[in-house]
């Protein structure tokens, strides 16, 4: 965290405090991170396990500092250190936060569901139940008794039904979460929207691309490591020039991502570029290389090098 600033000095007492967003793998915590914040931070995919870090959306009202936290789905059956990790940073997170969202989808309660739950059994931090996707449901009818189910599972603070991709309801939960908040002073400066800087993201929309271009023909064994990021001082400074690793497990998969003659490739630059253009207001010249590295999931030294580790 960084140093509390000092000096807010208004009649109104201020908030502020963590928020977890947690559920199971694609249920649309990252979709509604972005939304509140308002801004493309947390990459999103209808790849499960796109999220994988433990990732800050900081989001300043008035006297209110809202700090979400979005966090990787839980999960359970794969047991890859990867896959631990993951897991780990979920169960890291609601013991240290003043405020958990559990985001569930519509009407489909799961096992992971369930596992999730499970994790907030014994923790005392209020809990705010998330209906996600209600505009999928045809026949409002049942939505009621549904919710009524639900506040039987656990001593839910609230339940809120809502659509985070078609921003529905959204500003409710929004001016409810200010009242969990505790009274204290703000811990980032207002305008700050996360903790991770630009380099991470960048990683991170370079990544996202991959997964939602290829999708099923590549399995989750792909991370992004930025190697290059700089500024063109000489011929134009607002140009910054980046490169990125793109790292598989397997030969075959690297043919895949970069595809006949390179075309996959090149079309996950112009994309991920793109977004990396927005993100920094600036040009951006983005090259990219792939490069087999046997293993590196199911390595705890491999992830600990390449930034999978959340313990600061």
């Amino acid at each position: 965290m960084t140093s509390v600033i000092p000096d807010q000095t208004h009649d109104t007492p201020h908030r502020c405090g963590l928020i977890a967003i947690i559920g199971k793998p694609n249920v649309g915590k990252s979709t509604l991170l972005n939304h509140i914040i308002g801004q493309k931070l947390s990459i999103t995919s209808r790849k499960p396990q796109t999220t994988r870090h433990r990732l800050l959306g900081i989001k300043t009202v008035a006297n209110t500092q809202m700090i979400f936290v979005d966090t990787p789905g839980l999960h359970s059956g794969q047991n890859k250190a990867i896959n631990r990790y993951m897991n780990k940073t979920v169960q890291s997170v609601i013991q240290d936060v003043d405020l958990i969202l559990f985001m569930v989808d519509r009407m489909k309660w799961t096992e992971e569901d369930e596992l999730v739950l499970q994790q907030l059994k014994h923790n005392k931090t209020p809990v705010l139940l998330l209906l996600n996707k209600v505009d999928q449901i045809q026949d409002k009818s049942i939505l009621l008794p549904y919710l009524k189910e639900l506040t039987e599972l656990h001593p839910f603070k609230e339940i809120f039904p809502l659509s985070a991709l078609k921003d529905h309801n959204v500003e409710e939960l929004e001016s409810s979460i200010g009242k969990y908040l505790p009274e204290g002073a703000f811990y980032y400066p207002e305008e700050q929207l996360t903790d991770k800087n630009a380099r991470f993201l960048a990683a991170e929309f370079i990544r996202e691309k991959i997964t939602r271009q290829i999708g099923d023909e590549l399995p989750y064994e792909v991370t992004v490591e930025i190697e290059e990021f700089r500024h063109d001082e000489k011929e134009n400074k607002n140009l910054i020039h980046i490169g990125a690793l793109i790292l598989v497990e397997k030969a075959g998969q690297k043919r895949i991502i970069i595809g006949d003659g390179g075309s996959r490739l090149k079309l996950i630059g112009s994309d991920a570029r793109k977004d990396i253009e927005n993100l920094l207001g600036s040009k951006v010249m983005l090259s990219l290389w792939v490069k087999v590295k046997s293993g590196w999931s199911d390595d705890e030294r491999a992830l600990k090098s390449l930034g999978y580790d959340d313990h600061s």
